[in-house]
């Protein structure tokens, strides 16, 4: 008997091997269309794993999530408003970095996330070396090695999707101290926050750091709602 769907967003920096990823968990059994209200490629697919049906939808490549592109708000606005079961996060392991800046913003939005370091063997081959229990243990999400041009780790991958959708690995969410000041910023944005109808669909913690940068977005919704 099959169990609920499990829905599983991708995302990832622009060339980080994240369509090939999709390629491998999907196969042929997937669509392409496009986000509601725009033009912007939508691509989602299926696939079955042991007893699950585990919904696929890949969003556009972004290197942050601060909004300042359609791409950009596309996925945040999914991630916030569909609230997928999983959030698989396609990492290039050889531009770490870089990469996980955008690990960083999916963490502090409260997303159930799966860290997938592809391109393990070109990191390999640069001579770097990822402590990967240690990484995992410090982002608080599962952590899987990839290669995703050979079709290694989709295995893994889906069992931890299985894992983390039924709820049994138990994700923390990550906190990063911004410093004394900041920190007391934060925590007096989060009370007001906590007072208003969008604290029941967003992490107000998320929502204060957003609006000391400013994000036009966040700030759009808050004068929506009568806050200003």
């Amino acid at each position: 008997m099959t169990t609920k769907e499990i829905v599983v967003a991708l995302a990832g920096n622009p060339n980080s091997g994240k369509t090939t990823v999709f390629n491998n968990l999907t196969g042929t059994h997937q669509y392409v269309g496009n986000w509601p209200g725009v033009t912007v490629e939508k691509k989602e697919g299926v696939c079955r794993y042991r007893d699950h049906r585990i919904k696929v939808v890949d969003l556009p490549g972004v290197y942050s999530l601060t909004a300042y592109s359609l791409d950009e708000i596309i996925a945040r606005e999914f991630i916030i408003e569909k609230e997928p079961d999983v959030v698989v996060n396609i990492v290039d392991a050889s531009n770490l970095e870089r990469n996980l800046y955008l690990t960083v913003q999916l963490l502090e939005m409260g997303a159930r996330l799966i860290v997938c370091l592809n391109m393990m063997d070109e990191a390999d081959s640069r001579g770097l070396r990822i402590d990967i229990d240690h990484l995992s243990y410090h982002l608080g999400a599962p952590i899987i090695p990839m290669v995703a041009s050979r079709n290694r780790g989709t295995e893994r991958l889906l069992e931890e999707i299985v894992k983390v959708g039924r709820g049994d690995f138990p994700i923390k969410k990550l906190k990063i101290n911004y410093g004394r000041e900041v920190e007391g910023e934060i925590s007096r944005l989060e009370r007001l926050i906590s007072q208003t109808d969008l604290a029941q669909r967003y992490a107000p913690r998320w929502l204060a750091v957003k609006l000391l940068e400013g994000d036009e977005e966040i700030t759009r919704r808050f004068k929506e709602v009568g806050v200003d």
